[in-house]
């Protein structure tokens, strides 16, 4: 999503730089199954083209027409797709669920870019959106910026949220979206799962980190670095994380198999925050791998962090497979789907 965000961003400011009035859709609540979650955006210029999405296809028709209405008459909309029969049959919702799309024209200097830059240098900010003038402002620790004026009780209610939602208050409805340091994938081992999961993780929103101390092993010829969100490191991980600092948004992944290696990251790991750890390996070097964890002081509770056999249980057998179940097993434990001991994976190296 991160990299998602700042794409669109520079598109609508190339379309405005070009002297071309720009739409902005925002999927801002969902009920039911949705295909993209909230804060998923479709910027439209004023010769039809666009970019990004709110409905991975659905309703995009629909709502390129009220983005260029929006255009034309500067009045902002909040539209509501349901699953009655007659929408399901022209829209395609196949999905069964009910949302809403709120399309604004996109301002100069608009405070997503603001809110977005916050969150990607590792602080924290919510933009709230006023859902009826698409006035808005921007929260940032004590500091309130923008045109959409809140009173304190407001202020207090809103800054309570967990996640990004529509709220409604006194005033009318509104929706605040949060932004936040960028999730972060350590991958501990540049071996061959390593190759397969780290563009998996890039593509579904991790900043990646690959740490391998053998030099033979973290070669730019044997991991090709491209795209910006993704590193190579050719240093010991419990020295890489001293600088990294993993915290709750970081998941943590050794890959290496061998203890001299591993080992220093789980320690470092399960000092850190990280919402998950995980380690390749078998049933049976996962215990003798918590022995030695145990054996440097660390409990039951702190070793029941660890994910291993690493991955989900879904008979992987290839590197890619693997990375399959493993990016699954991060995104059940990021989404909190992942209940102590059910899910727990079963691979073998």
């Amino acid at each position: 999503m991160t990299g998602g965000v700042q794409a669109l961003l520079g598109t609508i400011e190339a379309w405005q730089r070009d002297g071309r009035r720009v739409a902005l859709a925002t999927l801002v609540h969902v009920r039911g199954s949705s295909p993209l979650p909230v804060g998923s955006r479709l910027a439209v210029e004023e010769g039809g083209s666009f970019a990004g999405s709110v409905s991975a296809g659905c309703i995009e028709g629909a709502v390129i027409e009220a983005a260029l209405a929006t255009i034309a008459d500067g009045r902002p909309r909040l539209l509501e797709f349901g699953i009655g029969i007659e929408q399901a049959f022209e829209f395609g919702l196949a999905c069964g669920g009910n949302v809403e799309i709120f399309v604004e024209r996109a301002r100069q200097g608009h405070l997503l870019k603001a809110a977005f830059s916050t969150g990607t240098n590792s602080g924290t900010a919510l933009l709230v959106t006023d859902l009826r003038e698409g006035r808005q402002c921007l929260l940032q620790g004590s500091t309130v910026a923008g045109d959409l004026p809140l009173d304190a009780a407001a202020l207090v209610q809103l800054r309570a949220l967990g996640s990004s939602a529509k709220v409604e208050l006194p005033s009318g409805p509104v929706f605040a979206e949060f932004f936040a340091s960028p999730l972060r994938c350590l991958i501990v081992g540049a071996v061959h799962i390593a190759h397969a999961l780290s563009p998996m993780a890039a593509m579904t929103g991790y900043a990646v980190t690959i740490i391998d101390p053998r030099a033979a092993f973290a070669t730019a010829e044997r991991f090709p670095v491209q795209d910006q969100d993704t590193a190579l490191l050719a240093e010991w991980p419990d020295a890489a994380f001293q600088r990294l600092r993993p915290d709750a948004r970081t998941a943590i992944v050794a890959l290496s198999h061998d203890p001299k290696i591993d080992d220093p990251a789980l320690i470092a790991a399960l000092h850190s925050d990280a919402f998950y750890i995980g380690a390749l390996g078998s049933r049976k070097n996962q215990a003798a791998r918590r022995e030695r964890l145990a054996e440097t002081g660390f409990g039951d509770a702190a070793l029941a962090r660890i994910h291993g056999p690493v991955g989900l249980d879904i008979g992987a057998l290839t590197p890619p497979e693997i990375a399959v179940a493993i990016l699954a097993q991060m995104t059940a434990a990021l989404r909190g789907k992942l209940a102590a001991g059910a899910l727990r994976g079963k691979l073998s190296a």
